[in-house]
């Protein structure tokens, strides 16, 4: 049955239906939805409790240790971990791929209900939970500046009214407000002059408590027809509403709070900072839910700006330092560029050969017609426009351009020998029909196995091969119907094909390749030991090439944490901090910089010697560098900040894993035993720091941090009637920013804040001033009872599996491949002999590197026998597939030299190449084998005589599709703009293949043909 030959005989219904595919296309496009990357994300919970003044270890073992156990019950789970600071845990829960997010958060709610008769009852509040990944990239940073307004001030605006209002946005998980807190009245206690009036520190407490309370205080009724409520002045606001307080009698005269000390207004944490571009600022840091889409998420946020600016007031500068989306936009224009440039190519490779305008103008007409009838797919079936897609329409453009020449060919040849256009297109189509299917269902059945992979790889490219597959279908449908049309009513009969020195050439090539191919087959032997010897090379090559993950993504954007000596003081903490953001600014690749640090900061809150900053890079066509050059000209430049250090590490689109690190790779330590664990994390990353080939090496394990220790007497302290209850809660009041009342308002709570002066808490001898009272009145001091010594503490605890554990990150250097680094890192390790208690296992990135790099074998090995098990039901033959297959050696040695001689890492990228490459060359062996096998039936030539017409024949068409295709991956080797990097190696390899191909499979494959039919022959023999 002839297919074509409906639609040539109906042009203007053919005409039609493409019009309305093409129109239907471009609707599409408009409304497909646009993202950086598919929806990979894994279903991430944040869940977070609060202890004010517990300890690292407190909040571990009662906090965390109860929550995960019962969150570890919970069905789907792929990976909790957790860290646990002063006063705050923080577990991330991490679902499989196949988990819904909202399912899992409501299994995440009744496991917190479950654990909360197991928790302290002096939590703050119950625990809470976010869907929010901890380790991805905030979508938007907005910055909060003024001349007018303290940063408290600013901070109040923010959390009172913005950070309710960008909640509310469709698609945002979390938004983190930091660089101040909340304002507060502050009461800052002289201990001396407390001492001297005989007055503790919990008489303060009780006193500001009692004059600042909010009760309900009933009604009154007049007569009987009205009621009115009652109210009164019992709440104060203001610090000098305060100051006057009587907090007890001397000498019968009243002892004020502004006697003992000093009341202000500040804010309720002054151990917070933020900076924008050096500037003191208030920071609102937008992160989005696992699985929204980070283009509308932003463009929501961004339509409600205008409200965001009325409802704030004018003195405070609202501005926008990170937008994720700017540089996704630019990433995905320039890839929508790259198609049209790939789209143009391939069609000017069909003038080139055909030396015919009107020739040239059919796939002119078919390639965007199969692009666009994809965008209709794409649209149905709930996809986005993202790199890989987009890359995908790239690379087919060459593929689906393929069905097309090899139709206009044959019936170009046909034509030339004189044959009507009608006539030619339908003979030409009913020749080659069989052969477009097979070409077509054979590379389609390349894709399988990846569109049956599980897992982040399987996620990841499933969308890709989705997009190949449907346009390399609708090429095929398009090349059968409008092709054909197109033929018969567009080209001439008596066609004047314009001569042209490329033209010449290939007639020349043709001539010069049928000798050749004489010689070849002359010489079987010879050519079958270059074939086998092809792919034992390949092999030897497949395993030597350098192996990496994921190509290095340059987004315009730097994240950067830092790290300071564990004993830090805040003052210099805020110190360093400044002096990163000035030397980080100078820089000019650099266009905004944030930072922030303090308890409060950080989506799991920082520890007192961390600190965050997020650096927006200046458009690529002004700095000229890729983000991590400018990563390693500014690591040099940071050391001259003694006592800190800033790791950088440039953002990327892909995310996997919930931890979050100092550097892009993390390999995690865990044990039972944490003092044996805290014994073995320094003396390992003391040997990995010196691994040849990665930088910024660091560790999680924060041991070291400084402690004044109270060693209590109890005997001596229970005769003075003094209870560890009353030591801790004066230590809390004299040291612990303790909010002891709340001030309620219409539009927010706020609190009083009382310590000792901070003159006071910068010095250990200040407990050598802290008075107790004793129950007959009589002030102890606390040095009377107590020793106090100084010792290290830890400043977090983190576990993984419920078991503690220490991560290690690290960066590669220049130049290093992943799989490079992995090996070092891991034999580094093993060499150290660690105990059998402690397991080491690489997270993240490396983790799902390894994984990949397991299955990759496997993935090529699949994609070989689907293509095989196609192309036997297709030919019903289990010989001519062999056949066909043989072409795959030589585009695997060609595409592995590309790579190893760009220096480009054997990624999954690269590897998606490779498998796109079995089936683009296997489409020169069926054209030969096609052709041959019809010459042999129909003309009853001999083997030898048939596939050397065949060969010789479709010379022309051959060359025609690799060019085609070689041209299609040309804009991808060249790349341009944001987000070449992405696509580079899957150029590379495709392009490297094709012209080993090419070169080689022209004469091994009537080789093989002839030795094939020669193994039938003989069969047939010995059946009869």
């Amino acid at each position: 049955m002839n297919l074509s030959i409906v639609f040539i005989n109906r042009p203007i219904a053919t005409t039609l239906l493409a019009i309305g595919l093409a129109l239907a296309g471009c609707v599409a496009f408009y409304l497909l939805p646009v993202a950086p990357l598919p929806q990979v994300d894994f279903p991430t919970i944040s869940v977070q409790a609060v202890l004010p003044g517990g300890s690292p270890e407190t909040m571990a073992t009662s906090v965390a240790t109860p929550l995960e156990r019962q969150l570890g019950r919970i069905a789907g789970i792929s990976q909790i971990t957790s860290s646990s600071t002063l006063g705050q845990s923080n577990i991330i829960v991490q679902f499989d791929l196949s988990r819904n997010i909202d399912g899992a958060a409501r299994d995440v709610q009744s496991a917190i209900n479950a654990a909360l008769s197991q928790l302290p009852p002096t939590l703050l509040n119950n625990p809470t939970y976010r869907k929010v990944n901890p380790a991805d990239a905030p979508i938007m940073i907005i910055s909060l500046t003024s001349d007018e307004y303290s940063p408290g001030q600013m901070y109040d605006v923010a959390s009172t009214i913005l950070q309710q209002k960008v909640s509310r946005v469709t698609g945002v998980g979390q938004v983190m407000v930091t660089g101040s807190s909340l304002p507060a009245v502050r009461v800052e206690l002289n201990p001396t002059a407390l001492n001297q009036y005989g007055i503790g520190l919990d008489a303060v407490a009780t006193t500001l408590i009692h004059a600042n309370v909010n009760q309900a205080k009933g009604q009154l009724t007049h007569d009987t027809n009205s009621i009115s409520t009652i109210s009164n002045n019992d709440q104060i606001f203001k610090a000098y509403q305060y100051a006057p307080l009587i907090v007890a009698y001397n000498n019968d005269g009243p002892v004020r709070i502004a006697d003992v000390g000093e009341v202000v207004d500040s804010v309720a944490d002054i151990r917070n900072l933020g900076l924008t571009n050096g500037k003191p600022s208030v920071l609102l840091v937008v992160f989005k839910q696992p699985g929204a889409n980070v283009i509308n998420t932003v463009e929501n946020i961004r339509k409600i700006f205008p409200q965001l600016k009325d409802s704030i007031p004018a003195a405070i500068n609202l501005s926008v330092m990170m937008d994720r989306t700017t540089t996704i936009r630019t990433s995905l224009h320039d890839v929508e560029l790259t198609l049209i440039i790939a789209m143009l190519l391939v069609i000017f490779v069909t003038y080139l050969f055909l030396g015919n305008v009107r020739a040239m103008i059919i796939p002119g007409v078919a390639v965007p017609l199969s692009l666009l009838g994809t965008f209709c797919v794409l649209k149905l079936c709930g996809y986005s426009l993202d790199n890989l897609s987009l890359m995908a329409l790239t690379i087919s453009t060459g593929f689906v351009v393929d069905d097309a020449v090899v139709v206009l060919e044959n019936i170009s040849r046909h034509i030339e020998k004189g044959m009507q256009p009608r006539q030619a297109a339908i003979i030409g189509a009913q020749e080659i029909g069989f052969t477009v299917v097979s070409m077509s269902l054979s590379l389609i059945a390349v894709f399988i196995p990846i569109l049956l992979m599980g897992g982040i790889v399987g996620r990841l490219f499933f969308e890709f091969s989705f997009t190949l597959s449907v346009a390399v279908f609708v090429s095929m449908i398009i090349s059968l119907t409008v092709t054909p049309m197109m033929c018969s009513q567009i080209l001439l009969s008596n066609p004047q094909t314009k001569s042209n020195r490329y033209t010449r050439t290939i007639e020349h090539l043709t001539n010069h390749y049928a000798l050749s191919l004489n010689w070849a087959i002359e010489r079987k032997r010879l050519v079958l030991w270059l074939l086998l010897a092809i792919i034992f090379f390949t092999i030897f090559l497949f395993f030597w090439i350098p192996k990496g993950f994921f190509p290095q993504q340059d987004t315009g954007r730097i994240s950067a944490t830092i790290q300071a000596q564990q004993d830090i003081s805040f003052q210099a903490m805020k110190h360093k901090m400044s002096q990163f953001v000035a030397l980080v600014k100078r820089d000019p690749a650099v266009d905004n910089v944030v930072a922030f640090t303090g308890s409060s900061s950080g989506p799991v809150g920082n520890t007192a010697n961390s600190g965050s900053m997020f650096i927006t890079l200046k458009p690529l066509s002004s700095r000229k560098i890729s983000a991590d050059a400018v990563v390693n000209r500014l690591r040099d430049k940071l050391t001259l900040v003694k006592g800190a250090t800033l790791y950088m590490q440039a953002a990327q689109d892909l995310v996997i894993g919930g931890r979050q690190g100092n550097a892009q790779f993390q390999y995690t330590l865990s044990g039972d035993n944490l003092a044996q664990l805290n014994y073995w994390v320094p003396r390992v990353l003391a040997q990995v720091e010196h691994t040849p080939g990665i930088s910024d090496v660091n560790s999680d394990a924060l041991n070291h941090g400084l402690q004044l220790y109270v060693e209590v007497d109890h005997d001596t302290a229970s005769r003075f009637g003094i209870t560890p209850l009353q030591i801790d809660t004066i230590l809390y009041n004299a040291f612990g920013q303790n909010q002891i009342s709340t001030m309620y308002t219409a539009r927010n709570q706020y609190h009083v804040v009382m310590e000792v002066a901070p003159k006071y808490w910068q010095f250990p001898q200040t407990l050598e001033q802290i008075y107790i009272p004793s129950p007959t009145g009589n002030m102890v001091p606390l040095s009377a009872f107590s020793r106090f010594a100084p010792s290290s503490t830890l400043l977090a605890v983190n576990h993984q599996g419920q078991a503690p554990s220490a991560t290690l990150s690290f960066n590669l250097l220049p130049g290093i491949a992943l799989g490079d680094a992995v090996n070092a890192v891991s034999d580094t390790v093993e060499k150290m002999h660690l105990p059998a208690s402690i397991h080491g296992a690489f997270q993240g990135s490396a983790q799902a590197f390894q994984e990949s790099l397991a299955n990759e074998i496997y993935l090529i090995i699949a994609a070989l026998f689907a293509v095989y098990i196609v192309l036997g039901i297709l030919y019903e033959s289990l010989i001519h597939p062999i056949t066909i297959l043989s072409t795959i050696p030589s585009a695997g040695v060609g595409a592995l030299l590309a790579l190893l001689l760009s220096g480009t890492d054997f990624s999954i990228i690269a590897l998606i190449g490779i498998i796109l490459l079995i089936g683009i060359v296997k489409k020169n062996a069926i054209m030969m084998i096609d052709f041959s096998l019809y010459a042999e039936r129909t003309e009853k030539k001999s083997p030898h005589d048939a596939i050397y017409e065949a060969a010789k024949l479709r010379f022309r068409p051959i060359l025609m599709t690799t060019m085609a295709a070689l041209f299609g991956a040309l804009p991808l080797v060249i790349g341009f703009g944001l987000g070449s990097e992405l696509r580079r190696p899957l150029g590379i390899a495709i392009a490297g293949g094709l012209i080993a191909s090419q070169l080689l499979t022209l004469y091994t494959t009537p080789v093989i043909y002839l030795w094939m039919e020669k193994l039938i022959i003989r069969k047939k023999r010995e059946d009869v």
